[in-house]
């Protein structure tokens, strides 16, 4: 595909624009909030709902869907839009998050933040107790169904991620803390750009082979990493930029207040005329506001389904827990201004009953809430990029959401 990415405005003194993003299966206007569907599946909701509350886009995990059903299986079944009935554009990510999850964080108590030189080395072995290990040439899965050993490389994430038919894949790459140990971070972005060579080779050889079969090409973003060293995110984003990828995911940040330095610097360097997807996060507003003022496209996170089945539900006002008993009485609806399907249509106290009686409609109803304000909220921030009133509804937001004084370290 010969023109990836049109950009139509952007916003004067920032780094935020509006664009489409042009797929296979149709446009991504951006910015855009892609909604986590990591087992082929945006949990508790049905493709339907998606498209009722306005998703664009469903993100799906590699790894997970290598271990069920097979991307054999989805081939034959014709891709991953016809496998779970979904028209619209699809991502995969590569399993890269696998990579840290499995090994050197698995059931340790050691979260995105921080690990240590001791805890790395412990990526040597793979056991029950940490099940993968990594290698220059790959990684090492124990399968969580049944014990077996996966192998996981940057042509075998490429040659699934193609069967698996989604229009936008990612890079494998090997993800660390932020807060990690310089030389942990720089040996994981040296094996992440190697990683990135070998992913795009293999990547353009499969897209000829779809030409072969007159069918169209697939997308790949190269990820930048480099955790918060900042000469290292340089590295990584001029080395990555400087290849020929359809677009960038930004991987290792974990907070907001990340945003401003580690992915500004990332986004000053990466080309201007290519998409940026920030890995992992926007369930909450700060996300989007930082994320998209400081240069980024699209989002990704399964938050909003997660929190929303733990009674966790968002509104203009804060998020709220819907079990908590001041809301068995409250007729009122979710949230006075969302237009989603559950606030039109339900109250808190129903709701709360729900939940308190461990009914799975609760889950799908505070799920579609959650969905619609994220994708709502980046809707409205796309409007207020085309009308010049962006930093009027971030204060407005934030302050609302946050409270004036934690908002106020995010509005200039």
């Amino acid at each position: 595909m010969s023109n990836v990415f049109d950009i139509n405005k952007k916003l004067d003194g920032t780094l935020a624009r509006c664009g489409v993003i042009h797929t296979p299966h149709g446009d991504i206007n951006t910015p855009c909030f892609i909604v986590g569907g990591t087992n082929a599946v945006v949990k508790t909701l049905v493709p339907e709902q998606v498209r009722d509350l306005s998703g664009q886009a469903i993100l799906a995990n590699t790894y997970h869907l290598m271990t069920k059903p097979g991307a054999e299986i989805i081939k034959k079944a014709g891709g991953l839009s016809k496998f779970m009935n979904w028209s619209g554009p699809t991502f995969t990510d590569s399993g890269g998050f696998q990579v840290f999850s499995l090994g050197i964080a698995y059931k340790k108590g050691i979260d995105l933040v921080a690990h240590s030189e001791k805890g790395d080395k412990s990526q040597a072995t793979i056991s029950k107790k940490q099940p993968a290990k990594v290698t220059d040439n790959g990684v090492y899965f124990k399968s969580p169904s049944n014990g077996d050993t996966l192998y996981l490389s940057p042509e075998k994430s490429m040659v699934l991620q193609h069967q698996i038919g989604a229009d936008i894949h990612m890079c494998f790459d090997e993800l660390t803390a932020s807060l990690a140990d310089r030389k942990i971070i720089k040996k994981a972005m040296d094996r992440t750009h190697i990683w990135a060579k070998r992913c795009l080779d293999k990547h353009q050889e499969l897209n000829n082979e779809h030409d072969l079969l007159n069918e169209p090409h697939q997308l790949l973003f190269g990820v930048v990493q480099g955790a918060r060293e900042n000469d290292l995110r340089v590295e990584s984003a001029s080395f990555l930029g400087a290849m020929n990828f359809d677009g960038y995911g930004i991987g290792g940040i974990f907070e907001p207040n990340d945003i401003p330095k580690y992915v500004k610097i990332v986004d000053e360097i990466l080309p201007e005329t290519k998409p940026r997807h920030l890995l992992g996060m926007g369930s909450q507003p700060a996300d989007l506001f930082l994320g998209v003022e400081y240069g980024i496209d699209t989002f990704d996170c399964v938050a909003p389904t997660r929190q929303a089945r733990n009674g966790a539900l968002y509104t203009l006002d804060g998020r709220i827990n819907i079990k908590n008993s001041k809301y068995v009485e409250d007729f009122s609806p979710l949230d006075q201004d969302c237009d989603c399907y559950t606030c039109r249509h339900y109250t808190k106290a129903y709701l709360s009953h729900l939940y308190r009686a461990n009914e799975i409609t609760g889950l799908a109803l505070g799920s579609i809430h959650n969905e619609r304000f994220v994708v709502r909220t980046v809707e409205q921030i796309r409007a207020s990029i085309i009308n010049n009133t962006f930093f009027e509804l971030k204060a407005n937001f934030l302050k609302r959401y946050y409270g004036q004084d934690i908002a106020g370290q995010w509005i200039k």
